[in-house]
C-alpha cells in the first residue's frame, strides 16, 4: 500500500468536519455558509400562470408580549409572511436582509414573522441581534396553501391575496429585484 501524505486541503477538510460535529461551532458555521448563499440568491418571482391565490383571511396571532391580534392577509395590503426559528441557520442568515426591508417598507407592508418558539426565546434572539421586526406566535392553523414544513419559508402576497413569491431556504430579501417588485405592488 502506498504511503500517503496529508495535504493541507485534507487537513482543512478534517478540521471543518470536526467543527461541524461540535455543537458550539456548528450553528455559526452553518449561518456563515447560508450567508454566502444569501449573498447570491435572490427570491424567485412566480410566473403569472404559476401564482397561487390565498383566500383573504385574518391571521390570529400573539405578539411577543402576549397581546392577541389579527392581521389581515390579502385584504388590501401587501404582506411579507415568514415562517422562521431562532435555531435555524438559514433563517438567521437571511434576517439582516429582512430587517433592512422592514426599515424601508414596514409602514406600507404587513410584515408577519411567525415562530412556534417560546416568546421569551424569540425576544432574546431579536434583542441580542438588534432586530425590531414584528414577530408573532400563530394562534391558528394557516390556510393549507400557506402551510410549509421547511424553515425558513417566506411569502410575498399582494393586496388581493396572490402569492407573488414563495421561497423556501435562505435568500436575499433586500435585493434590488425584491424592492422593485414591492414598489410595483405598492403602486397598484
Amino acid at each position: 500500500m502506498k504511503n500517503r501524505k496529508l495535504k493541507i486541503s485534507d487537513i482543512i477538510f478534517i478540521v471543518f468536519i470536526a467543527l461541524l460535529l461540535i455543537p458550539q461551532t456548528r450553528t455559526p458555521i452553518q449561518v456563515a455558509l447560508n450567508k454566502l448563499k444569501v449573498a447570491v440568491w435572490s427570491p424567485s418571482i412566480s410566473a403569472m400562470e404559476d401564482q397561487d391565490q390565498v383566500t383573504p383571511f385574518k391571521y390570529a396571532v400573539q405578539d411577543l408580549n402576549g397581546v392577541s391580534k389579527t392581521i389581515p392577509i390579502g385584504q388590501g395590503k401587501v404582506t411579507f409572511l415568514s415562517y422562521w426559528a431562532t435555531w435555524c441557520p438559514p433563517c438567521i442568515a437571511e434576517m439582516p436582509g429582512i430587517q433592512e426591508l422592514y426599515i424601508d417598507y414596514g409602514e406600507t407592508i404587513n410584515f408577519v414573522l411567525l415562530t412556534q418558539e417560546e416568546a421569551e426565546k424569540a425576544q432574546r434572539f431579536m434583542t441580542k441581534s438588534g432586530y425590531d421586526l414584528p414577530v408573532y406566535i400563530p394562534q391558528m392553523q394557516a390556510p393549507e396553501i400557506l402551510q410549509e414544513n421547511s424553515l425558513p419559508t417566506n411569502y410575498i402576497i399582494d393586496a388581493q391575496g396572490t402569492i407573488i413569491i414563495k421561497e423556501t431556504g435562505a435568500a436575499d430579501w433586500n435585493s434590488g429585484k425584491v424592492r422593485k417588485l414591492l414598489d410595483g405592488l405598492l403602486s397598484k
